[in-house]
């Protein structure tokens, strides 16, 4: 939240003059506490009318809001209006602008903007690509408790990209963004107990963080949780777990669901052997895959060789009629 800059008198390099304004500015600091106090939600109130006018499309009510709060040095304003430039939002897209306005955000201690200017930097967005300059940037905002930087700091250290691999350092970002709900982080967690990369292989604390991805709708960490069910590794295996997580990714569309749920049908696990059912499941996830030796796109001719001319085409209907949920 932006708090009006209050423009002291100017003191030189004098240190006796520095000294006889101290009891002055102390004595006015609850004054100009509580005028910063009473300012900041008349500055936060427009800047969150603007986000909601850029939510519902309505970018031209968006910038007129934006704009002069900008200039007048507003920094969750400069952050709004970096976004509208980032991704052209009712203004021509400039990489250029965004980082201008990112930049001045970012520098007012802004913790949104030095997460944004993190993005450009490590996506080439408008600047040479600097992974130590994303870094530096993450850092900023990650030790200001933005779970966003705390996330793409932990994934710049298990990577290795503009640090030394350091899977010590990606678990404390990990988790500092997974204690705060952040679903990717959380699936990174069980992904690092799953394969044991910096810590003790924990099958058990992996199926913990899976499943708080899953519940969130983290599509790995349903397809994740489904195998763990499936081998019983962190968990009592059971083949109805395994069906019905990897159902829930499936449903939305994951290719890895889908082909895995096929399987279950094609094999019989869980569930009764249905290979209609198994061809559909196989069938959407070839739909998605850009090679043909894929094993969606093999597991489904090999399925049909064991079908009649009939059960493949009612298996093709039910998958041009399948739709995602919620659609």
């Amino acid at each position: 939240m932006f708090i009006n800059k209050l423009v002291l008198p100017a003191i030189g390099g004098n240190g006796r003059a520095w000294q006889s304004m101290k009891p002055l500015i102390k004595a006015a600091l609850p004054s100009l506490l509580l005028v910063m106090a009473l300012t900041a939600p008349l500055i936060a109130a427009p800047v969150d009318d603007a986000d909601s006018a850029i939510h519902r499309g309505d970018y031209a009510t968006a910038l007129k809001i934006l704009r002069p709060l900008a200039e007048q040095g507003v920094a969750a304003a400069q952050d709004s209006l970096g976004a509208m430039y980032e991704y052209g939002l009712g203004v021509q897209q400039d990489y250029a602008e965004a980082i201008k306005l990112f930049r001045e955000a970012a520098d007012q201690g802004l913790a949104d903007a030095q997460d944004d200017l993190g993005f450009m930097y490590a996506n080439a967005r408008g600047v040479p690509l600097d992974n130590a300059e994303a870094i530096k940037w993450w850092g900023k905002a990650a030790d200001q408790g933005d779970v966003g930087a705390q996330h793409s700091l932990g994934t710049m250290y298990a990577n290795g990209k503009g640090v030394s691999q350091d899977y010590v350092e990606a678990v404390k970002w990990f988790r500092k963004a997974a204690d705060q709900g952040f679903a990717e982080a959380q699936d990174d967690l069980g992904d690092i107990y799953a394969n044991g990369k910096g810590v003790t292989q924990n099958y058990a604390e992996a199926v913990k963080w899976f499943r708080k991805a899953a519940d969130q709708g983290n599509l790995n960490s349903q397809v994740m949780l489904g195998h763990m069910y499936h081998d019983g590794h962190g968990a009592p295996q059971s083949y109805a777990e395994a069906i019905k997580w990897w159902g829930k990714a499936a449903d939305q569309g994951d290719l890895n669901g889908q082909v895995m749920l096929g399987l279950m049908y094609d094999e019989g696990q869980g569930v009764p052997q249905d290979y209609v059912q198994a061809y559909k499941w196989y069938n959407l996830a070839a739909a998605k895959s850009s090679m043909k030796d894929t094993m969606a796109i093999g597991a489904r001719d090999r399925v049909a060789e064991k079908m009649t001319p009939q059960q493949i085409a009612e298996a093709q209907r039910l998958a041009t009629e399948w739709k995602p949920d919620g659609r």
